[in-house]
């Protein structure tokens, strides 16, 4: 009775260890994973799947490697662009693990990895680009940048998925210049335009003058348009058309003379003054001063006292007289 008794228990013990050992070695690898398993430090082909799976107790050990997209923010990167302008960037990185045992064998961390990868790719990008490159062609600079990450990251099992450029800080300096850039951008497109607009409007308007001399009718009919458009206003304007002849003939008949005064008749030439005769010393300024009255006015009558000749001269003759 007694061994038999010492046999079940024996048996019991041993029905124990080979269940604990048992529920020892079951794993549950989720959807988005996938199992590594380390027999005595060797990789086992393949890798487990998704589900309930079975490993031997201290002999193997499995590391689960997530298969989901990850999303990797890159730090903001400081570099000089090809055009010498200071800039600051940052990006963001989309990848995903491919072949778990590269992902496990052949690199000690593959996020930290891609992550260190990203950001010399990132400072790499803004040396070899323009700033313009930068702030408007980003989509082929995401493309190459997801190509420079992507050569390395595929020895290590990773996919690169894609790769964004979030931001592009500039100095305040450089944003007041860009502005007055583009607002002189926008000066010179407006200028042109409406150099374009007059050139096109007097295009027409020598067509209709064109017209308008081939048949005077013409003119007359614009005429009386234009008076019906302004009496429509209700206004106190009235139009009157002036000749352009006549304002040529008052132009010319005022136009100066030789000696700088205007054209006048011999009655205007003739002395008004009406002040009384009065004797005078004679004084050598005004016998020079009839002098140069003759010489300039031409012959001239008899006077009968220095004083009348003294104030016929013209004021900038006299002033002449006086300096010298």
């Amino acid at each position: 009775m007694i061994i038999a008794l010492l046999i079940i228990i024996v048996l019991g013990g041993i029905a124990a260890v080979v269940g604990l050992a048992a529920a020892t070695g079951l794993r549950v690898v989720r959807q988005y994973e996938r199992g590594v398993v380390f027999r005595l430090g060797r990789v086992q082909e393949p890798t487990r799947e998704a589900g309930l799976t079975r490993i031997v107790p201290i002999v193997d050990r499995m590391r689960k490697v997530n298969t989901q997209i990850v999303t990797m923010p890159v730090p903001a990167q400081d570099g000089i662009t090809r055009d010498n302008v200071t800039v600051r960037v940052d990006a963001v990185v989309y990848f995903r693990v491919i072949d778990p045992v590269k992902a496990t064998v052949e690199v000690q961390d593959y996020e930290f990895a891609v992550s260190q990868v990203a950001q010399t790719s990132l400072r790499s990008i803004i040396g070899k680009s323009d700033l313009d490159d930068l702030l408007s062609n980003r989509e082929a600079l995401n493309q190459g940048l997801a190509l420079m990450i992507d050569s390395p990251a595929m020895g290590w099992g990773v996919e690169i998925d894609r790769v964004e450029i979030k931001d592009v800080a500039l100095p305040e300096s450089m944003k007041r210049s860009m502005s007055r850039q583009a607002e002189a951008e926008r000066e010179r497109r407006s200028r042109i335009i409406t150099a374009d607009g007059e050139f096109q409007a007097s295009r027409k308007l020598a067509s209709a003058a064109d017209v308008m001399a081939t048949s005077p009718a013409a003119l007359q009919l614009r005429l009386l348009q234009t008076i019906v458009e302004v009496a429509a206003e209700k206004n106190s304007t009235v139009v009157l058309p002036f000749p352009v002849e006549l304002l040529r003939f008052l132009e010319n008949a005022t136009k100066p003379i030789g000696d700088g005064r205007t054209a006048t008749t011999p009655e205007a030439e003739a002395p008004t003054s009406t002040h009384p005769r009065r004797s005078v010393p004679t004084h050598p300024h005004h016998v020079k001063n009839r002098g140069i009255r003759r010489a300039a006015a031409g012959p001239m009558t008899p006077v009968d006292s220095a004083s009348d000749a003294h104030e016929r001269v013209p004021d900038s003759l006299r002033t002449l007289g006086g300096r010298s």
